[in-house]
C-alpha cells in the first residue's frame, strides 16, 4: 500500500477527526487532526482480507478455538522481540487501557499508591483516579533534550503505601526507547519497594532506525515474579478500534488472581479483534510494519527540522512511537497563547501537555501517523503561526 494515500475519515465516527471541533474548536473541514493516537493509514491488506472472509461467511457469533490467535502472538513476540511467551500466560482484554484498569482492580485496593513516570499517557491517571487509588507522580527529568530517570529522587518519594508501578515502554509522549540499563534500574526500584510492575509495551514495534526495544522480561528477568506485561497489535497495525490487547502474566499466584477477576466481571474477547490480530501477526504484517517505520522516520525527520527552526520551540528527539513531543518553553509564552496559535491560527488539533501530568506544562503532542504531505502542511502552518518569533 501507499502511505501517501489521503483517506477521508470525516463522518466515519472517527474520534480523531469527528471529535476535533468539539474538543479543540478546530474544524475538520480546514483543520489538521494530530491528537488521538491512531494513524491515518489503512492496516496491512492481510487484516482487511481477514475481515472480508468474516463478512463473506456472514455469521458473527461467539469466537471459539483461539489456538491460531495465541500461536500468532507467540510467533510475533519470538520473531520480532526474541521473547518466548507461554500461551497459557496470555489473557485478552478490551485494549490496554482496559488491561491497566483490570490490573488495578485485581492487584490493588482503594487508597493504594500507583506510580507513574510523568509526563505520561493520560489514560493511566484517569483510570487510577476513577478507581480511587492514589496517583503518585515520579517525574522524569530532561537531560540534553531527552527524558532520563531520576531514581534517587523517586526513592525519596516512597512512603510504603505504593503497591504498583505502571511503565510506558516505549514512552508516550516523550518517545524514549528505554535502554536495558534503564529498564533494569526500574525493575530494581520495583523490587526494592515491593511493587507490582506493569509494563505497557503497546508501541514496542514502532521504534526508529538505530534504536532497539527491549521487552522487560528479557531486560530484567529477575523481576518476572512481580511483572505483568501488556502488549497489543493496536498501535502497530492501526487497529485500535478493535479493542484487543493482551495481559501476560507468569507468576502463578498473580495469574490466578487475574483469571478470577476476568471470570467475575464476565469479560470475553471481541471476535473481530481476534481475527484481525491473528492476521496481522504474520510475515505479511511484519513487512508492512518495516515499511511503516521507515515512513514515520521520514515524517519525524522533516517535522523536527521544520519545528526546530521556530525560535524557542524544540521537538524532543523521537526514538519510538509516532508521537512528537514539542516543548514551547523557549517562546516565553503562556499556555493559552500557545494553544490559540496552534488551534486558532494554524488550525491544528493537538494534545495539551498538561493532560500528561507533571512536567508536561510547556509541551504539546503531535501525531505524525499521517501522509507526508499533511506533515508538510502542519510544518508550514506552525511556522506561519509563530512567524513573529523568527
Amino acid at each position: 500500500m501507499s502511505f501517501d494515500e489521503q483517506i477521508n475519515r470525516k463522518g466515519t465516527h472517527s474520534s480523531k477527526w469527528d471529535m476535533m471541533k468539539a474538543t479543540y474548536g478546530v474544524s475538520p473541514d480546514d483543520g489538521l487532526s494530530m491528537w488521538v493516537a491512531d494513524m491515518d493509514f489503512r492496516p496491512p491488506s492481510v487484516v482487511q482480507s481477514a475481515l472480508e472472509k468474516m463478512m463473506k461467511n456472514g455469521v458473527y457469533g461467539y469466537f471459539g478455538d483461539d489456538r491460531a490467535y495465541l500461536e500468532a502472538i507467540t510467533w510475533w513476540m519470538q520473531t520480532r522481540h526474541g521473547w518466548t511467551v507461554d500461551p497459557e500466560s496470555i489473557f485478552t482484554t478490551h485494549g490496554l487501557v482496559n488491561g491497566a484498569a483490570m490490573c488495578l482492580d485485581a492487584f490493588t485496593n482503594k487508597g493504594d499508591g500507583v506510580i507513574l513516570m510523568t509526563p505520561v499517557y493520560h489514560a493511566f491517571a484517569r483510570v487510577i483516579k476513577a478507581a480511587k487509588r492514589q496517583l503518585v507522580e515520579c517525574q522524569l527529568i530532561s537531560k540534553a533534550g531527552r527524558y532520563v530517570l531520576d531514581i534517587e529522587a523517586w526513592d525519596a518519594q516512597m512512603t510504603g503505601a505504593e503497591k504498583m508501578f505502571i511503565l510506558c515502554s516505549p514512552h508516550n509522549p516523550g518517545g524514549r526507547v528505554w535502554t536495558k540499563q534503564e529498564l533494569t534500574d526500574i525493575a530494581n526500584f520495583c523490587e526494592r519497594h515491593d511493587l507490582i510492575l506493569i509494563s505497557d509495551e503497546i508501541h514496542h514495534d514502532l521504534v526508529m532506525p538505530g534504536f532497539t526495544h527491549h521487552v522487560m522480561p528479557l531486560a530484567a528477568p529477575h523481576v518476572q515474579d512481580r511483572l505483568i506485561m501488556m502488549t497489543a497489535g493496536s498501535k502497530t497495525f492501526n487497529i485500535a478500534g478493535a479493542h484487543t490487547g493482551n495481559v501476560i502474566i507468569y507468576n502463578p499466584k498473580l495469574k490466578q488472581i487475574f483469571k478470577n477477576r476476568m471470570i467475575a466481571l464476565g469479560s470475553s474477547p471481541n471476535s473481530f479483534g481476534l481475527h484481525m490480530v491473528t492476521a496481522a501477526y504474520s510475515p505479511e504484517g511484519a513487512k508492512w510494519v518495516d515499511e511503516l517505520r521507515l515512513y514515520i522516520d521520514h515524517n519525524r525527520q522533516a517535522f523536527d527540522a521544520g519545528i526546530n527552526s521556530i525560535k524557542g520551540v524544540r521537538s524532543m528527539p523521537l526514538e519510538g512511537t509516532y508521537l512528537a513531543w514539542v516543548d514551547f518553553a523557549g517562546t516565553g509564552m503562556h499556555e493559552d497563547e500557545i494553544k490559540d496559535r496552534i488551534q486558532d491560527t494554524a488550525k491544528i488539533a493537538v494534545n495539551h501537555g498538561t493532560s500528561f501530568g507533571k512536567g508536561g506544562e510547556s509541551f504539546m503532542r503531535f501525531n505524525l501517523g499521517m501522509p507526508f504531505f499533511q506533515v508538510e502542511a502542519a510544518i508550514a502552518r506552525m511556522q506561519k503561526a509563530f512567524s513573529d518569533l523568527q
